[in-house]
Protein backbone atom coordinates (compact mmCIF):
# COMPACT_ATOMS: atom_id res chain seq x y z
CA UNK A 1 0.00 0.00 0.00
CA UNK A 2 1.31 3.54 -0.94
CA UNK A 3 2.15 5.78 2.56
CA UNK A 4 -0.50 8.59 3.23
CA UNK A 5 1.90 11.04 1.92
CA UNK A 6 2.21 9.32 -1.30
CA UNK A 7 -1.21 9.93 -2.32
CA UNK A 8 -0.83 11.48 -5.79
CA UNK A 9 -2.65 10.19 -8.96
CA UNK A 10 -0.91 10.51 -12.14
CA UNK A 11 -1.38 14.15 -12.98
CA UNK A 12 0.35 15.40 -9.38
CA UNK A 13 -2.84 16.90 -7.65
CA UNK A 14 -3.62 15.81 -4.19
CA UNK A 15 -5.12 12.81 -3.41
CA UNK A 16 -7.51 12.60 0.08
CA UNK A 17 -7.78 8.85 -0.06
CA UNK A 18 -7.80 5.90 -2.32
CA UNK A 19 -9.93 2.73 -1.71
CA UNK A 20 -9.23 -0.70 -2.97
CA UNK A 21 -11.35 -3.62 -4.19
CA UNK A 22 -8.89 -6.81 -3.08
CA UNK A 23 -7.84 -7.55 0.06
CA UNK A 24 -5.49 -10.18 1.42
CA UNK A 25 -4.06 -11.50 4.77
CA UNK A 26 -0.54 -10.69 3.53
CA UNK A 27 0.17 -7.12 3.90
CA UNK A 28 2.44 -6.57 0.59
CA UNK A 29 -0.87 -7.79 -1.14
CA UNK A 30 -3.85 -6.02 0.25
CA UNK A 31 -4.29 -2.68 -1.96
CA UNK A 32 -5.12 -4.65 -5.85
CA UNK A 33 -8.04 -4.41 -7.81
CA UNK A 34 -10.07 -1.44 -8.51
CA UNK A 35 -9.11 1.92 -6.90
CA UNK A 36 -11.86 4.26 -5.82
CA UNK A 37 -9.96 7.71 -5.76
CA UNK A 38 -10.93 10.36 -3.32
CA UNK A 39 -9.97 14.26 -4.24
CA UNK A 40 -10.31 16.72 -0.82
CA UNK A 41 -13.43 18.14 0.04
CA UNK A 42 -15.50 15.32 -1.93
CA UNK A 43 -18.88 14.60 -0.76
CA UNK A 44 -20.40 10.73 -1.96
CA UNK A 45 -23.43 10.15 0.04
CA UNK A 46 -23.56 7.18 -2.58
CA UNK A 47 -20.94 5.16 -3.94
CA UNK A 48 -20.52 5.26 -7.48
CA UNK A 49 -22.09 1.77 -8.98
CA UNK A 50 -20.52 -1.28 -8.39
CA UNK A 51 -18.46 -0.11 -5.29
CA UNK A 52 -21.03 -0.18 -2.55
CA UNK A 53 -19.88 -2.86 0.15
CA UNK A 54 -16.57 -3.57 -1.93
CA UNK A 55 -14.06 -1.30 -0.51
CA UNK A 56 -11.75 -4.14 1.54
CA UNK A 57 -8.71 -1.73 1.75
CA UNK A 58 -7.79 2.31 2.04
CA UNK A 59 -5.51 4.15 2.75
CA UNK A 60 -6.13 8.06 3.74
CA UNK A 61 -3.64 10.87 2.72
CA UNK A 62 -2.09 13.67 5.11
CA UNK A 63 -4.02 16.16 6.50
CA UNK A 64 -7.14 14.58 5.25
CA UNK A 65 -10.25 12.45 6.91
CA UNK A 66 -12.37 10.15 5.47
CA UNK A 67 -16.17 9.76 7.01
CA UNK A 68 -18.00 6.58 6.22
CA UNK A 69 -21.43 5.63 7.17
CA UNK A 70 -22.94 2.01 7.47
CA UNK A 71 -25.92 2.88 5.26
CA UNK A 72 -26.81 4.20 1.96
CA UNK A 73 -27.78 8.47 2.22
CA UNK A 74 -25.55 8.89 5.26
CA UNK A 75 -27.69 6.96 7.21
CA UNK A 76 -26.62 4.38 10.12
CA UNK A 77 -23.36 4.54 12.19
CA UNK A 78 -20.34 6.27 11.08
CA UNK A 79 -16.85 6.14 11.28
CA UNK A 80 -13.81 8.29 10.89
CA UNK A 81 -10.07 7.33 9.20
CA UNK A 82 -7.61 9.27 9.13
CA UNK A 83 -3.62 9.03 7.76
Amino acid sequence: CPSPAELRPSNGTRLCALLYADNSPYYEQCCAGAVLEVLPGTDLPYLPRGWAGRASSLVVGTKCELTVWSRRAKEGKTRRFGA
